[in-house]
């Protein structure tokens, strides 16, 4: 049957990487894994557990192999999605029960894996939670893999067979697959399954092409060969597309591209809104590498720089050299624009395995970041020092996270006051005048803002833990995700309470959260009176054209609306009328 005959055919699903695509496509079938028990000899088991050491052995290696890549070519946030799978090679709940059962029933080790493997992503899709569900795909992700090593077969989804550009088609795309994809090859893929935050969303995104997820059949229903266009802003895969359909999304096509040559052209012109109002526009890295896409994007210097990045993925700790040389490398590269560190956030979602930290019922609630680093003086020191020697550079600006008082903060001035002293004696170079802020991601910290304005020289909004600390909701459980809202009342008066007290006292507020790379969003955060933004280097053109086509005025009459209104619906209406009544370009979407 010809294509024409066919006819289009529209499948619907969840877009979590912008952009346009057409082409062949090319559908992967991943043959499962047949997984047979066979009943070892006893004299045998030795041997059978010993084949299962290799083979985790030669995973490791795969994934380190992986992971460096990515690292590399995409950054080291991207590269720690893998640290899960490490993790899962020295799990010894899973481990163990695998030794167990070559040990005790005498299964063969591909079963005995298998079988517990899959109970274990079971456990974790039952929990109706989506950040435990991306935890389930991790497991089989790493699941696959061990098999692969263990049954001495290739890897299913090995690409390097692709010879001309196409549209992959896959019931799922495991991240390791996701990593090694050849742009040049892969124009974009849809998957039947997957989430806005799984880890295969988030590699597509770091890679620059459209994808589409939880399109539900469509590896079954389609055929390698079928012409197809993906819609990576509205998340349809469309087959054998009509000659209006192609029309229509070359216009929209046209209309992204006119709007990317106005982002390129403004890349080298300040943050200024139409009233004069100056708005300082930085970016948030992981790693030095990450430097290049801060002066390609046109940011302002770093807003954040999070250096969990070496202290993850490793046996023992950095020494306060080898961080001392990464901030040095980042303020030597952005000269004179200006660098702001933050101390080691480790806890809640991030954990370092060479700290042997012990599990909490609620981490995010628990032992994490300056609490960690001011009861842990080894792993506190370094950090300190290095940050100290690198602000000789002139350009450097540190910052502390998660501080819920005026205790903490005392306490964190006090170690750097010791530790200029020490560097005094020893002859090293620092900026006497380095400037220290603080992270305001507790309510706490807001309310009492003015205590901690006259210790701080700036301050610096983590509104992804605000609102969660705020609302009481986490906003990767999907029951409760519904509550998680930036536009909350108690998020506006909270945003405006700090930056009041910090202006009263002569300091300057930034914001470095998800907010602050929202078009909707950064007209109201201006007229709360916030003076620096700072987002992800690829989101910094869209929210400099957003400023420049802003009036201060209209932002602040948008932020008083804000401030008398308790609706959190109603606020992010006004918002969305003012951003897309001022740069319309920016939300136009639809073909």
């Amino acid at each position: 049957m010809s294509a024409q005959a066919k006819g289009e055919k529209v499948f619907r699903g969840t877009a979590v990487s912008a952009g346009i695509c057409r082409g062949k496509i090319l559908v992967l079938h991943r043959a499962r894994h047949v997984i047979v028990r066979r009943e070892i000899p006893e004299t045998d088991v030795p041997a059978e557990i010993d084949r299962f050491e290799k083979s985790l052995v030669q995973t490791r290696l795969q994934i380190l192999e992986i992971q460096n890549k990515v690292a590399k070519n995409l950054g080291s946030k991207e590269a720690d999605i893998f640290e899960a799978h490490l993790q899962m090679l020295d799990d010894p709940n899973l481990l163990n029960e695998v030794f167990q059962l070559i040990k005790e029933q005498h299964s063969n080790a591909e079963y005995a894996f298998h079988s517990t493997a899959e109970r274990f992503a079971e456990a974790l899709l039952a929990a109706e939670d989506e950040y435990l569900s991306q935890r389930a795909s991790d497991i089989r992700d790493f699941t696959a893999r061990v098999l692969d090593n263990l049954l001495e077969v290739k890897d299913a989804f090995d690409l390097r067979h692709i010879s001309e550009p196409c549209i992959l088609v896959s019931h799922d795309l495991s991240p390791s697959t996701t990593a090694q994809l050849d742009k040049k090859l892969v124009l974009g893929f849809a998957t039947d399954i997957g989430g806005k935050t799984s880890h295969t969303a988030i590699m597509a995104r770091s890679l620059g092409i459209p994808a589409v997820v939880g399109l539900e059949s469509a590896s079954l229903e389609l055929d390698t060969g079928d012409y197809a266009l993906l819609d990576g802003y509205n998340g349809l895969l469309v087959v054998n597309p009509t000659d209006q359909t192609l029309f229509q999304y070359g216009q929209l096509q046209q209309h992204k591209a006119s709007l990317n040559e106005k982002l390129t052209e403004i890349q080298r012109q300040p943050a200024v809104t139409l009233d004069g109002k100056a708005i300082h526009l930085s970016a948030n890295i992981e790693a030095p590498a990450d430097t290049a896409a801060v002066i390609q994007h046109g940011a302002d210097g770093v807003g954040l720089f999070r250096t969990e990045f070496l202290f993850i993925n490793r046996e023992k700790l950095p020494t306060e050299e080898e961080q001392y040389q990464a901030y040095r490398q980042v303020a030597q590269a952005l000269k004179p624009q200006s660098v702001i560190i933050r101390t080691l956030d480790l806890g809640g979602d991030k954990f370092a395995s060479h700290l042997h930290l012990a599990q909490e019922m609620n981490p995010f609630l628990g032992w994490r970041a300056i609490r960690l680093c001011l009861a842990q003086p080894e792993l506190f020191r370094p950090q300190l020092r290095a940050i100290l020697r690198a602000s000789a550079e002139g350009n450097v600006k540190m910052m502390y996270p998660m501080i819920s008082g005026l205790d903490e903060l005392k306490q964190a001035n006090a170690l750097v006051d010791k530790y200029k002293a020490e560097l005094r004696a020893e002859g090293l170079p620092f900026d006497e005048n380095l400037e220290v802020g603080v992270m305001i991601e507790i309510p706490a910290a807001a309310l009492v803002a003015d205590d901690l304005a006259r210790h701080a020289k700036f301050f610096s909004i983590g509104s992804n833990d605000l609102i969660q600390y705020t609302l009481a909701a986490d906003r990767t459980n999907e029951k409760v995700s519904y509550l998680y809202e930036p536009t909350h009342p108690a998020i506006v008066r909270l945003i405006k309470l700090t930056v009041d007290a910090a202006h009263r006292h002569g300091i300057w507020v930034g914001v470095c959260g998800e907010i602050a790379g929202d078009p909707n969003l950064v007209p109201l955060l201006i007229g709360l009176g916030v003076d620096e933004l700072s987002t992800a280097p690829t989101g910094v053109a869209q929210i400099k054209y957003m400023i420049r086509r802003l009036k201060l005025t209209e932002a602040q009459e948008l932020a008083q609306f804000a401030m008398e209104c308790g609706s959190p619906s109603e606020i992010y209406q006004r918002c969305q009328l003012l951003a897309r009544a001022d740069a319309p370009s920016l939300f136009e979407n639809k073909a």
